[in-house]
């Protein structure tokens, strides 16, 4: 049987063996088989010396002009009609930033798909892989998700290169290891696994890999495929991964002995281990002083429960609870429900769903009309409701009030978690009263408290309840009193300063 006959019979081209054959010919041969209908594949003809060569590249995915300069113009010189090896041609002719030599047919077809270049020389047995990957990409901006006021500008783009290289920038350390994997079977898509190896613990390392390892589909085209795929419930409404565009928070969690995931044409990055409350804290928390930072965090978990629970609140007390509500107020807003022909709670629903499929619009429509839609909306619609007789204006203020605290939270996948939660908590208000409140918050605290982060617990250091670990949740403390790194995340090397670094004023 033949090399040809073999590849055709494989159902599995990336398990082949096939060598790269000395006659040029046929191994364009079996790659032209290989890229059937495929024209964007280029087979550029030249000769080497008196050899004729191909070289083979995706069109849009090199860099031309690095191919020209570096490659072309050099094969075309004179060139030694005898002992002409594929080692020759890498130390003394191309002059490409990565050289790699390959012998097999099936790592060809691989490496040309992922935007490398292939030199194919007639009587040499090995074929060089010329990396000068090129195409299109997003320049480095700051992350729309993710602004700040005082902090770095820059985010992460959709080249993975590009990405690791942020990091790099801001840990130049050779204890910062990446480790590259690929998954999908039909997209082939390049991960990277990166953390501190003075810092992760090796067992988190070692179970991040076996769940990756795991991961059996055709396509990854998104770090959400991953996410959904190795985090520990992916039934719970609560993310257990965080996902960022910003390379210092990245820095900053492989500093604490986390983990960062980073996929091959995406901008969002996955941390694990994560804790409940990270999802509630920003990075500019550690770049602001300690007062403000302090402020924020206490504001954004207060506004969080008012997301979770402010209508659902009010649906009981003007339910079942009215004594609760002051005469004065009763009245006002006993006034205003007089015309509403709908019970409390399919108000606040008309409601609550008006608000957010105008936000939906919002974030769908052209960013220059999308704010524009939003606000306009909003007001219009609400202010319509109110004279129509459909809903009350407390309720208007209440629903209004509510988005404006899921607002704030920073992190998108929390804040809509607590959005989708907020509704089974006002049909238990709606049906029990308080009671049904409490019941649902008991509900939500036990759900919490039993899930985990890659072994890590969710509500750490909470739940279970660690006070040295207290420094960084619903407060930052300065940075001379945060000494030492989280323990449950940190497996080693704990100590974040050598000395104390509080400062001591000076006596004028």
């Amino acid at each position: 049987m033949n090399h040809r006959q073999l590849y055709q019979n494989q159902d599995e081209p990336e398990t082949l063996e096939t060598p790269v054959l000395r006659d040029v010919k046929k191994n364009i041969d079996i790659l032209k088989q290989q890229f059937d209908k495929c024209s964007d594949v280029k087979f550029r003809p030249l000769m080497v010396g008196k050899n004729d060569a191909f070289i083979v590249f995706v069109d849009g995915l090199i860099d031309a002009k690095s191919i020209e300069f570096h490659a072309l113009k050099q094969l075309l010189a004179d060139l030694p009609e005898e002992n002409l090896t594929a080692d020759y041609l890498e130390k003394n002719i191309v002059s490409v930033n990565q050289v790699m030599e390959s012998t097999k047919l099936s790592d060809l077809v691989k490496q040309v798909l992922h935007g490398s270049s292939i030199l194919l020389v007639d009587k040499v047995e090995k074929a060089l892989v010329l990396d000068a990957k090129g195409g299109t990409s997003r320049s480095v901006s700051e992350p729309d998700t993710e602004s700040v006021i005082r902090g770095p500008r820059e985010g992460f783009t959709e080249n993975l290169g590009v990405n690791t290289a942020l990091i790099r920038q801001k840990i130049r350390s050779k204890e910062l290891k990446l480790i590259s994997k690929e998954v999908g079977t039909q997209t082939n898509t390049t991960i990277a696994i990166m953390y501190m190896e003075n810092l992760a613990p090796p067992e988190l390392i070692e179970e991040v890999l076996a769940r990756i390892e795991r991961i059996e589909i055709d396509a990854v085209l998104e770090s959400g495929y991953i996410e959904e795929l190795i985090e520990d419930s992916p039934a719970s409404f609560f993310p257990q991964i965080q996902n960022t565009e910003r390379p210092d928070t990245v820095a900053a969690n492989l500093l604490e002995g986390r983990v960062s995931i980073l996929v091959n044409g995406t901008p969002f990055a996955l941390i694990l281990p994560v804790s409940f409350w990270q999802f509630i804290q920003s990075s500019e928390d550690y770049y602001q002083r300690f007062h403000i930072s302090i402020f924020l965090r206490i504001l954004r978990v207060t506004l969080l429960f008012l997301a979770l629970l402010l209508p659902a609140f009010y649906i009981a007390i003007t339910t079942f609870h009215q004594d609760m509500i002051p005469t004065n107020l009763l009245f006002s807003i006993a006034a205003s429900r007089e015309a509403i022909p709908f019970p409390v709670l399919v108000e606040a629903f008309i409601m609550e769903m008006a608000f957010e499929a105008i936000r939906e619009a919002g974030i769908r429509l052209p960013k220059v009309i999308g704010q524009a839609v939003s606000i306009l909306g909003a007001l219009v619609i609400g202010q319509a409701a109110v004279e129509a007789g459909i809903v009350s204006a407390p309720m208007v203020i209440i629903v209004s009030l509510t988005g404006i605290a899921s607002f704030t939270i920073p992190r998108f996948n929390m804040a809509i978690s607590i959005r989708l939660l907020r509704f089974p908590m006002m049909i238990l208000a709606g049906v029990f009263g308080l009671f049904g409140v409490v019941i649902g918050s008991i509900i939500l605290l036990t759900h919490l408290n039993k899930l985990r982060s890659f072994g890590i617990p969710y509500f750490h250091p909470l739940g279970p309840l660690k006070w040295s670990e207290l420094k960084d949740v619903f407060i930052r403390v300065p940075w001379w009193e945060m000494d030492k790194r989280p323990e449950q995340f940190t497996g080693q090397n704990v100590v974040r300063e050598e000395k104390n670094l509080k400062p001591s004023p000076k006596n004028n």
